[in-house]
């Protein structure tokens, strides 16, 4: 197990990032790959998960150990995998999956992509009581303050934001619904998608 990985990002897209470590590059699946900015001047820590089946292995990416252990414990869950379980977390509000599956908001579970009343009743059932390692506070906030990301002059990180939604699996006609909300801001990337998927879970 890579415990995590220390690196300049070289690379980044709507499924993944780059991380070049001693002159080599590893590709890592994270759940909002634009929340990392490419720089060759700022060191990163990524803590990773090494996913390992008979026809793949991937390695997937995370700002903290806290936010890899939901990711891992949301794979013990009947019915979601890696994709499902990225795309959960890329909501960047962990406590309010944590909150919702300790008061059991079936509804709130399910405006998530790919995951239905099955799925959601057996997060429930799989993960109420057992999510006490996972300190909210240990998440990054909705927004990441301005001066950190710079502000977008752009359409461009509204395009990569709107590419993101769709790797994480959100239909176009539900991109569409929020699409005015966005078109009224100038954000980042990360900031898009983040503002994106807070109003799809509302």
């Amino acid at each position: 197990m890579i415990e995590f990985i220390r690196g300049y990002v070289d690379y980044v897209c709507p499924e993944y990032i780059v991380i070049e470590n001693n002159g080599i590059g590893y590709q890592i699946l994270t759940p909002n790959p634009f929340s990392f900015r490419k720089s060759n001047e700022t060191l990163v820590t990524v803590y990773t998960y090494q996913y390992v089946r008979e026809d793949v292995i991937a390695l997937y990416g995370f700002h903290t150990r806290e936010e890899r252990t939901l990711f891992t414990k949301l794979l013990q869950v009947s019915g979601i995998g890696p994709k499902g379980g990225l795309a959960i977390l890329a909501a960047g509000e962990p406590r309010q999956l944590v909150e919702a599956i300790e008061e059991e908001n079936e509804k709130f579970l399910c405006k998530f992509p790919g995951v239905g009343k099955k799925t959601a009743r057996q997060m429930i059932l799989d993960l109420k009581g057992k999510l006490q390692d996972v300190i909210p506070s240990a998440f990054p906030d909705l927004f990441t303050p301005e001066d950190e990301y710079p502000v977008s002059a752009n359409s461009q990180a509204l395009d990569e934001a709107v590419e993101a939604l769709k790797v994480l699996g959100y239909a176009e006609r539900e991109i569409q619904k929020v699409m005015p909300a966005l078109m009224k801001e100038n954000l980042s990337t990360d900031q898009y998608i983040k503002l994106a998927l807070q109003k799809l879970l509302k």
